[in-house]
């Protein structure tokens, strides 16, 4: 709803005001006329005619009337492109005039619908801070006049890696939600996913496009076990393999083949290069720990993020054993861009647990504990404390 009012209004505070209206009138008009027959539509509807009316009282109808006036045949894409609002609004908060966070932010707020302070629980920074950032990434597409549209061929080398990025991201928020009762959020993983799809189709050259769609679909082949009937977090070792979807995971290697056959690969292919190692292996105990090891190493030469060391260190524990990846689990908190982060010091714990330091891994569980919001992540680390008690 969000994205096609958007294509109306070309203000992203007059869509939001617009499509909460329209919330207002179906919660009036509904109980009384009844559900109509295809609710998106009707809200859809009413949000973009609400649009108008908005623009109208805010005495700009003569600036924006070219733009009100668009005939419906201008909206059918070329036969090169996908007619999906939502990733043209992924475009259009990625693109290179707004800064890395303020499209991460925007993107984060717009389409996944997390609330500002979630964001900037994200971001470690204060709720006002979010809200200001959000604030000023609005105007700047605003004052700037970016178009909400796919841009053209020219224009998505300049875009591709954020797009890319945040199609991720929407996925990892709902594979693992922040905070809340649940794991993960369905609705959340599945329009990820869907984008995922999309974008493939619409850059089947683009060979990241298939590598990020390669590592959605071996995590979603295994959502289904990753708790169990009663909500509680499943570790890797632990998951029903025989109920992965082997069917996603068959797809995912067909693109992971043509991927890396095509040149070399980017971040997105070397995750699903690892995801799928792990998708592959017979069982917990015979997996590729060497090899996940070796490309963890390459992600982190042509990515050199704190999470991917981190990471690596749990294939380094692995191969090396614990004592080598605590050594690296330290550094990277003395280098201190993870504070904050929870895997952090819950790996730190599991790793001075294996090592027999259990005064030491207690003191790490409940400093990972006290970063946890979602409720899974907590009753799990709980559980750790409480076997190692």
């Amino acid at each position: 709803m969000l994205a096609a009012t958007v294509r109306v209004t070309r203000d992203l505070d007059a869509a939001e005001e617009a499509v909460q209206d329209a919330y207002v009138q179906a919660l009036r008009t509904w109980p009384r006329d009844g559900v109509p027959a295809r609710p998106g539509a009707w809200l859809t509807t009413v949000a973009r005619r609400g649009a108008v009316n908005l623009l109208n009282r805010r005495s700009s109808l003569e600036r924006k009337l070219p733009l009100l006036l668009e005939p419906e045949e201008a909206t059918t894409p070329e036969p090169d492109t996908i007619p999906d609002d939502r990733l043209r609004l992924i475009f259009t908060c990625c693109h290179p005039a707004l800064a890395p966070e303020a499209r991460i932010a925007l993107t984060l707020r717009l389409v996944c619908g997390v609330a500002t302070p979630d964001i900037a629980q994200a971001f470690l920074v204060s709720e006002p801070t979010m809200a200001a950032r959000l604030t000023r990434a609005k105007k700047k597409i605003a004052a700037a006049r970016i178009p909400y549209r796919v841009p053209g061929a020219a224009e998505l080398p300049a875009r591709m890696d954020a797009v890319l990025t945040v199609i991720h991201l929407l996925y990892s928020t709902g594979h693992t939600a922040h905070s809340g009762p649940d794991l993960v959020r369905d609705e959340l993983t599945d329009r990820a996913l869907d984008l995922a799809r999309m974008l493939r189709l619409l850059l089947p050259a683009e060979r990241e496009a298939a590598g990020l769609l390669a590592l959605l679909l071996v995590h979603h082949a295994r959502r289904a076990t990753r708790t169990d009937e009663h909500g509680r977090l499943l570790r890797l070792a632990e998951q029903d393999r025989s109920a992965w979807d082997r069917d996603l995971i068959a797809e995912a290697d067909r693109l992971l083949v043509a991927t890396l056959t095509a040149g070399p690969p980017g971040r997105f292919t070397l995750q699903a290069a690892i995801a799928a190692l792990h998708a592959q292996a017979p069982g917990y105990e015979r997996t590729d720990w060497p090899q996940i090891l070796t490309l963890y190493g390459e992600l982190l030469r042509i990515w050199p993020s704190p999470v991917v060391a981190l990471n690596r260190a749990v294939a380094v524990s692995m191969v090396d054993g614990p004592q080598a990846a605590l050594a690296e689990v330290e550094a990277l908190e003395r280098d201190g861009r993870l504070a904050g982060y929870r895997y952090l010091p819950a790996t730190k714990a599991d790793l001075l647990h294996r090592l027999g330091r259990d005064a030491e891994a207690v003191q790490a569980y409940r400093a990972a504990l006290s970063l946890a919001e979602n409720t899974a992540e907590q009753d799990f680390l709980t559980e750790r404390l409480r076997e190692i008690r």
